[in-house]
């Protein structure tokens, strides 16, 4: 009797610790990933290094293309650092949104209430400007005035495009210009409120908008498509649209955890940040069929249920000689991240990005054309 209720007690610990057993990761991004050396190859890809991340499990490496030769002293793996370019908005627009939970800023209240805008042509149009408008490329301002890294910038004139609040107008000069406002809140450097708000927060310690001491070693350079070194590129400030450095790991962090969870936002700003805001048609003047299903929110862009398969959101980064791109699917809590160091990093979205989610996403078009 006693040996059978020794028994039964250890049967229900053992059925207690039980877990239900983790499904394999989707044979089709399995297929997809398995894929993903070849197309270096083929695009002539220095490194790409990528993370994939779903319920099932997680997916990770660092690529090269070891049949052409490329000049490269930094070592090659997961920790290795490239540019994200453009990348660096959504995370960005995360911490405006926090800010927004705080009620430190205003999405719809006028930015010239926070800062200055000494350097803008039409004052008056500047000063209808809000961060909505900016977060959703709705200021119409040029991408930049003027070359973002040279030393005529800072002080550059800022002339406006299209009337604001009239079109998407894809415009980095808008972020910085909410970056002054967000460090005049703060009365501190973006990468100091960056480092409180995401960085630490969600294990990213080799992220920066600023050159860290590390990156001496872990930056890698990056090749033009002629192949030629074109070196790190150290840019002389932070700057909230194009200068953050990170690898996949530490950026995939960032997509799980912000934006795939929602840490940090209240329910009302997780879902207004995820509220489509303007049709995305890249060229103002120059509507494209593949303009068609694409939107955009608040610091990334959407496209809205191909196929009934849900919303697919992302956002791509171009700084010349480093691409990147991330796309998450929240119905499935799916995310996946890539960065490369040569201008041909966006060569491989056709067929990869179908491969990957199993939906025509309009995305390659949209990018490179």
């Amino acid at each position: 009797m006693m040996r059978r209720i020794i028994f039964i007690f250890v049967a229900i610990a053992l059925l207690a610790g039980c877990k239900e057993p983790q499904l394999p990761v989707s044979p089709r991004v399995v297929n997809a990933l398995s894929e993903l050396p070849e197309q270096v190859k083929t695009c002539g890809i220095p490194v790409l290094q990528y993370y994939y991340f779903s319920p099932r499990g997680d997916l990770h490496k660092a690529l090269r293309d070891r049949d052409t030769t490329f000049d490269i002293s930094q070592p090659i793996n997961e920790h290795s650092i490239f540019q994200a370019a453009s990348l660096s908005k959504p995370v960005f627009a995360y911490i405006v949104m926090r800010m927004v939970d705080r009620d430190e800023i205003d999405l719809d209240k006028p930015i010239a209430d926070y800062t200055d805008i000494d350097r803008f042509e039409d004052k008056e149009m500047a000063k209808k400007l809000t961060p909505r408008m900016v977060l959703s490329h709705q200021t119409g301002l040029p991408n930049w005035a003027t070359g973002p890294s040279s030393d005529e910038w800072p002080t550059s004139t800022i002339k406006f495009k299209y009337p604001a609040d009239s079109c998407f107008a894809y415009s980095g000069e808008g972020y910085a210009f909410l970056q002054r406002a967000v460090e005049a809140i703060w009365e501190k450097p973006l990468d100091q409120i960056a480092r409180e708000e995401v960085f630490d927060p969600f294990d990213m310690p080799t992220t920066s908008y600023s050159w860290l001491p590390a990156y001496d070693t872990l930056a890698l350079v990056g090749f033009n498509r002629e192949g030629e070194n074109r070196g790190q590129g150290r840019h002389p400030r932070a700057n909230c649209a194009y200068t953050l450095r990170t690898n996949a790991t530490e950026y995939a962090n960032f997509l799980r955890y912000a934006l795939i969870e929602g840490k940090g936002l209240s329910d009302e700003a997780y879902q207004e940040m995820f509220k489509m805001q303007v049709h995305a048609q890249r060229y103002a003047d120059e509507p494209r069929a593949c303009d068609s299903s694409v939107f955009w929110c608040l610091g990334f862009g959407a496209v809205k249920e191909p196929e009934n398969t849900g919303d697919f959101f992302w956002h791509w980064g171009d700084n010349g000689n480093f691409k990147a791109l991330w796309i998450i699917h929240p119905a499935t809590k799916e995310g996946f991240v890539y960065f490369t160091n040569r201008a041909t990093g966006h060569d491989l979205l056709t067929p990869f990005l179908k491969d990957l989610t199993g939906a025509d996403l309009p995305l390659d078009e949209w990018i490179n054309n």
